[in-house]
């Protein structure tokens, strides 16, 4: 037998001197069997097979039995190397040894037996069947399909049934609501003269963090030079718009915050300027209302002033701040990231309701005029401060409300813009100016006439021991009631006021409007200070003849007088004509009824005698207007500090012309300086101011006087 013939045992060759018996199919590591199935030791078999050679013959297979054998050994091979290994291969331990079990072969000796356990047979491996790609194709079909229908119905869900919805979303991102201002309405002078306006400005803002992008690339700023990027760039382009040092424009607009403001009230000129420069990424211009006075201090206290949201915060505007104030209104509109609008985006606005106008019944010129006067006098007198009025004796209008040192509204660095007008704040004995009340109380009572005589003394003491002087010393004069008033005696006037009941004093001087508001509604306006007739106490009685122990502003002043020359009417001082609703007719302002407090006839004595006060014999003569009658009172009152001591408050107060009289002129000067008499220094003032009224309104001359009332007896 050749070697191509040998076995398949495991893969080596039999060495000379030994043979192997070959292995079975079907045995495993569990032992060996025969052919026939009997099984035997491991030595006994090697035994058998080596004792003759015609049993090795007939143990070995032949023809295609053998090299079914050789293929099946070799498969075993293949499939695990469990088969035909013996047991120690099968338990890893490699070829048996081959000492005395080999020698023991060779001699014949039977080898021991031992336990032999048997193997299970080992399952050959079916190979995998081979991939069909038809399969495969047809499930990347089905997942893409599926995948396909998942974006088919995404996309549906997307752009039919979310699609309003996704659009109002979207919408609403990249769109911006922004507040319209609304004008408050004007405040006019009777003719129309704008006192109050608002105009359009703006506010100049700066995105810091956005800044930060900002890139000059090809821009030059206004010297030609490149410009920067970043804040120094914007600041290049801004500055001279704005008037401001690019550095330290630079400085303010660098940083991470998402807003700082440049600039305030800017001009529609300048905002225009600011928008050429294309920089509406990063600097914004935000519309806002500006409240601004063309009169400058012309009535400033009296206007008063508006708070940056355009609230009236005194004077006229905030009394009449609810007719003022308009409607705000506000735009919608697309804008892209950097906020800038979109150009045909979707613009949804309501517009702004202005608010309504208010004409007063000042007089523009008048009322500089006033001004002026008052503020010359003071200046010349030395005197505190000053009021000067005007008004119109047959409709109470007031045409002009004068305080001197008068501020501008417009000038917001001083908080004096918020102390109004003291001609309704302010309160002060009236001094002699209320002289006319107690001679209106005699004559309208029947105690006295103009031409009642009386003994004047400097001093005089009352019966229950109250001691009064005159202003200054003199002999004892015999003065009849016209001359009492016309030399403004006090120990005159208290000889008057003993035949007065203290309660007829009072109701009189409350008639003229002492002790209660003036009607026009200003704020901070005080009713002034008049005490009950129970309460007064023996020297109060007859001090309030003469204008001490009661205290009344500058616009309750001037109407005694105005009455006196309506022929008695009290008709109640009013400052605003009328209101304008934005496109509506005009309104006139509500008027309260006037009141008689005395009578005609009253009323035109006193006129007469108040004529004499501006004689050479009166104390007033500085009031004189060359071409017309004038009538008119005196007034020094001694005003106590609250700190100890007293000042003065001079005063002149006049009608004109005084047969006819049309207009009432009063001047007050606190603590003047250089006279405190009223004739001296407040009496100018009225001449000045009537006289130009006067003319102003072409109203013609006097009729020539009377003979004059007898001042003596």
């Amino acid at each position: 037998m050749t070697s191509r013939e040998a076995p398949a045992t495991r893969g080596r060759t039999s060495r000379p001197g030994t043979t192997r018996t070959p292995q079975t199919q079907g045995m495993g590591t569990a032992g060996r069997q025969t052919q026939g199935g009997v099984k035997r030791s491991q030595p006994a078999a090697r035994q058998a097979a080596t004792s003759s050679p015609a049993s090795r013959q007939a143990a070995r297979p032949s023809g295609p039995a053998r090299q079914s054998r050789a293929g099946q050994s070799q498969r075993g091979a293949t499939q695990g190397r469990g088969v035909a290994q013996g047991r120690g291969v099968a338990q890893g331990r490699g070829p048996a040894p081959r000492g005395r079990s080999a020698a023991r072969v060779r001699t014949g000796q039977e080898a021991p037996s031992r336990a032999v356990t048997p193997r299970r047979p080992t399952v050959p491996k079916v190979p995998a069947p081979p991939a069909n790609p038809i399969k495969r194709q047809r499930w990347l079909v089905i997942a893409s399909a599926v995948v396909v229908t998942l974006f088919v119905g995404r996309l549906v869900q997307v752009q039919v049934f979310d699609a309003p919805s996704l659009a109002a979303e979207a919408l609403k991102q990249r769109t911006t609501t922004v507040s319209v201002p609304a004008h408050r309405g004007d405040i006019t002078d009777r003719n129309g003269e704008v006192l109050a306006t608002s105009v359009d400005r703006y506010t100049v803002s700066a995105d810091p963090k956005a800044i930060q992008t900002f890139e000059g690339r090809w821009r030059t700023d206004a010297d030609g030079e490149p410009v920067a990027d970043g804040a120094l760039g914007v600041a290049q382009l801004l500055a001279p718009v704005l008037g401001a040092n690019p550095a330290e424009l630079a400085a303010k607009i660098n940083g991470d915050s998402r807003y700082v403001v440049l600039a305030r009230d800017v001009e529609p000129e300048k905002q225009r300027e600011i928008a050429a420069l294309g920089l509406t990424a990063w600097i914004r211009t935000e519309l806002v209302s500006q409240r601004v006075y063309p009169a400058g201090t012309v009535a400033g206290p009296l206007l008063g002033f508006v708070s940056s949201e355009q609230e009236g915060q005194g004077g006229l505007e905030l009394a009449f701040d609810e007719v003022l104030t308009g409607k705000a209104g506000k735009e919608t509109y697309e804008r892209s990231r950097d906020g800038v609008p979109i150009p045909g985006g979707e613009v949804e606005s309501t517009p702004a309701v202005p608010g309504g106008n208010v004409q007063l019944t000042l007089d523009l010129e008048v009322q500089r005029k006033a001004q002026l006067s008052i503020d010359a006098a003071v200046a010349k007198s030395g005197a505190k401060y000053g009021i000067a009025l005007v008004a119109d004796i047959k409709t109470g209008e007031l045409w002009a409300v004068a305080d001197s040192g008068s501020v501008d509204p417009n000038d917001r660095s001083t908080a004096q813009v918020a102390n109004g007008s003291r001609a309704v704040q302010d309160v002060f004995d009236p001094g002699s100016t209320a002289k006319v009340i107690t001679m209106a109380a005699a004559m309208e009572t029947g105690v006295f006439t103009a031409d009642s005589q009386f003994t004047v003394p400097y001093q005089f003491t009352t019966p229950n021991g109250q001691v009064f002087h005159d202003s200054h010393e003199h002999p004892v004069e015999q003065l009849t009631l016209a001359g009492v008033l016309a030399q403004s005696s006090n120990t005159g006037t208290v000889q008057i006021a003993e035949q007065i009941p203290p309660q007829v004093q009072y109701d009189y001087m409350q008639k003229f409007g002492f002790g209660k508001f003036t009607g026009l509604d200003l704020p901070g306006e005080s009713r002034g200070i008049l005490h009950p007739a129970d309460s007064w106490d023996g020297r109060t009685r007859y001090a309030v003849a003469f204008g001490q122990s009661v205290s009344v502003n500058a616009v309750q002043a001037m109407d005694v007088f105005a009455t006196v020359g309506n022929g008695g009417v009290s008709v109640p001082p009013v400052l605003v004509k009328g209101t304008q609703a934005p496109g509506g007719e005009f309104v006139p302002a509500e008027r309260a009824a006037g009141t008689r407090v005395i009578s005609k006839k009253t009323s035109d004595q006193l006129l007469a005698m108040m004529e004499e006060v501006t004689s050479d014999g009166g104390t007033a003569p500085a009031a004189r207007i060359p071409g017309y009658r004038v009538a008119g009172k005196t007034g020094t009152a001694q005003l106590f500090l609250p700190g100890g001591g007293y000042t003065y408050m001079a005063s002149f107060v006049g009608v004109a012309p005084a047969d006819d009289p049309r207009f009432v002129v009063a001047a007050f000067l606190r603590s003047p300086k250089t006279s405190i008499y009223g004739g001296t220094v407040a009496a100018p003032v009225f001449r000045d101011v009537m006289s130009f009224v006067l003319q102003k309104e072409a109203v013609p001359p006097s009729a020539p006087a009377p003979e004059p009332i007898a001042l003596t007896w």
